[in-house]
């Protein structure tokens, strides 16, 4: 079973990185996913089995994350790139910084999904080995197997909007959500609900993290986003 398999994709396409989240959930994988390097490097990476990383992003390309994770963090997780670019020299330097396999776009799910499958094999990393399945957030966590909020050693029952709520704010830190875009992704196309629906889950899930409630942030005319 893959259940316990934690993946971080990296991917600048909003797109394809929820196409990407989708199906590697299917697998049974536990996805987080980011948008930029920047966002990447706001998190805890030392608990992936995996990372997928997008060669060509903003201001920190995938393979100038890649060295930082593997000469400044001294992390030997696996890693996959996945690039537009096929020139070899490419290939080459992601080889050169540790990646374990090097995909080229536009490619099918079928095929990400075998090469993921085969990197974690060869790896023979096991998911005893990255016992932790929190997403850790400062001094609160999210268990995402038994979906409750963790504030030390209380464990907080959530409804299953304010998991999802929270997972999807905390996943991609600094990024900003839309009220339209939270309706869009956690509530079923045919049920008929208002914006306001989505301020009153977010004043309950702030009561619920108490003194942390103020993670969550409110960008007036633009939504609300995660920082810490």
């Amino acid at each position: 079973m893959n259940e316990k398999f934690r993946i971080l994709v990296v991917e600048d396409e909003e797109d394809l990185n929820e196409i990407l989240q989708f199906n590697l959930e299917s697998e049974g994988y536990l996805v987080d996913t980011s948008f930029s390097a920047e966002e990447a490097l706001k998190r805890d990476l030392t608990g992936y089995h995996l990372m997928i990383l997008d060669v060509m992003m903003g201001k920190i390309s995938g393979f100038s994350l890649a060295q930082r994770i593997r000469k400044e963090m001294n992390l030997d997780v696996p890693i996959i790139f996945l690039t537009a670019r096929d020139a070899e020299n490419d290939m080459l330097t992601g080889f050169n910084l540790g990646a374990d396999d090097y995909i080229i776009k536009p490619f099918s799910i079928k095929e990400l999904q075998a090469r993921v499958k085969a990197v974690l094999k060869r790896a023979k990393v096991s998911p005893a080995e990255v016992a932790s399945t929190l997403l850790n957030m400062g001094k609160l966590a999210i268990d995402l197997e038994t979906k409750r909020l963790i504030l030390g050693d209380k464990k907080i029952d959530l409804t299953r909007k304010e998991y999802e709520i929270i997972s999807l704010l905390a996943k991609t830190p600094g990024r900003i959500f839309s009220r339209e875009e939270i309706l869009r992704r956690i509530w079923e196309s045919d049920v008929i609900v208002t914006d306001r629906t989505v301020d009153v889950n977010m004043t309950r899930l702030r009561r619920k993290m108490e003194e942390y409630g103020s993670y969550i942030r409110n960008k007036p005319g633009f939504g609300y986003y995660f920082e810490m």
